[in-house]
C-alpha cells in the first residue's frame, strides 16, 4: 500500500457548530495524520476558482455562498491509500445517504452542508494542496 497525501476542508457548517475537533478526531482514528491545517475565510473569488468544476451546475451560486459564509479548516492528510481512505471516512455526500460513524452521518446536516471535502484523485489532492498551501508550507513537510 502506498503511502499519499490527499486534500481536506472542513467547511464553515461544521466549524460554526464547533465540530472541527470530531472531526480531525475521526480522520485521526481512521489512519490518517494532519500534516499541515490552517483555518481561513475563503474569499468569494477564491471559492469560485476553487469549485470552478461546478460553474455550470445550478448548485454553483449556493456553493460559494456557504464556502464563504463563515471560517473553514483546511488540511493536508497523510497515510496509506489516503485519498480513498478520506472519502471513506468522509462518507457518502448526503448525510442521509452516509454509512454510521462516518463524518457526513455524524456532523452532516443535508447534502449542501455537509461538513467536511476531499479530494477525488492524486492529480486532483495535487491542485487543491497547492491552492490552499505554499511551497515553503509545504517544504516543511518534507520528510
Amino acid at each position: 500500500m502506498a503511502i499519499e497525501r490527499t486534500f481536506s476542508i472542513v467547511k464553515p457548517d461544521a466549524v460554526k457548530a464547533n465540530k472541527v475537533g470530531t472531526v480531525v478526531g475521526l480522520l485521526e482514528e481512521g489512519g490518517l495524520t494532519v500534516v499541515a491545517q490552517k483555518m481561513i475565510r475563503m474569499t468569494d473569488a477564491q471559492a469560485k476558482e476553487f469549485y470552478g468544476v461546478h460553474k455550470e451546475r445550478p448548485f454553483f451560486g449556493d456553493l460559494v455562498a456557504f464556502m464563504t459564509e463563515g471560517p473553514c479548516v483546511v488540511q493536508v492528510l497523510e497515510g496509506e491509500n489516503a485519498i480513498l481512505r478520506n472519502r471513506e471516512i468522509m462518507g457518502a455526500t448526503n448525510p442521509e445517504e452516509a454509512a454510521d460513524g462516518t463524518i457526513r452521518k455524524i456532523v452532516g446536516t443535508n447534502i449542501e452542508r455537509n461538513a467536511c471535502h476531499g479530494s477525488d484523485a492524486p492529480e486532483t489532492a495535487a491542485v487543491e494542496v497547492a491552492f490552499f498551501f505554499s511551497g515553503s508550507e509545504l517544504a516543511a513537510l518534507a520528510r
